[in-house]
């Protein structure tokens, strides 16, 4: 499969800002490819052909994206092949997710500080405003996301 320069540059973008997030960077340029390809199902030797990945590094790729709910495979009949595609009907769901993981990091936050020495002042009111932030924009968040399911 070739890529154009567009979707080169899109796929190298993809990564660059992923990888920021913490993501290895083959994963990054594997789940950048499946939203810029022109076909939406890529096998194994698809995805490590156009990336220049090795075996491994694909392999590894795969396997968290599939952990992590962002892609998945199908099989043909006679074919003995995998064709990963990328999971899009999933993302209000996963999203739902990744805003609940603020929420119980907000929970412990504020068991530290109720457990937190007053005589530092300073610092409580700073986790404070941290903790009435989180709760703002996790409120915030679950409104939008039911608005959005509710239009759709």
């Amino acid at each position: 499969m070739v890529l154009t320069e567009k979707q080169k540059e899109l796929v190298e973008q993809f990564g660059v800002l992923n990888e920021k997030y913490g993501l290895p960077p083959a994963e990054c340029r594997v789940w950048g490819l499946f939203l810029v390809a022109d076909k939406v199902e890529l096998t194994f030797d698809e995805i490590m052909e156009t990336l220049n990945l090795s075996k491994g590094g694909t392999s590894n790729a795969l396997k968290r994206l599939q952990m992590t709910n962002h892609i998945d495979y199908i099989t043909k009949l006679g074919d003995k092949k995998r064709y990963f595609r990328c999971k899009l009907n999933n993302w209000t769901q996963m999203t739902k997710e990744n805003f609940e993981k603020f929420d119980e990091l907000n929970i412990i936050l504020k068991k530290i500080l109720r457990n937190r020495n007053s005589k530092t002042t300073s610092f409580n009111n700073d986790l404070k405003e941290v903790t009435e932030f989180l709760d703002f924009i996790y409120n915030e968040m679950l409104l939008a996301i039911n608005k959005w399911e509710a239009k759709n």
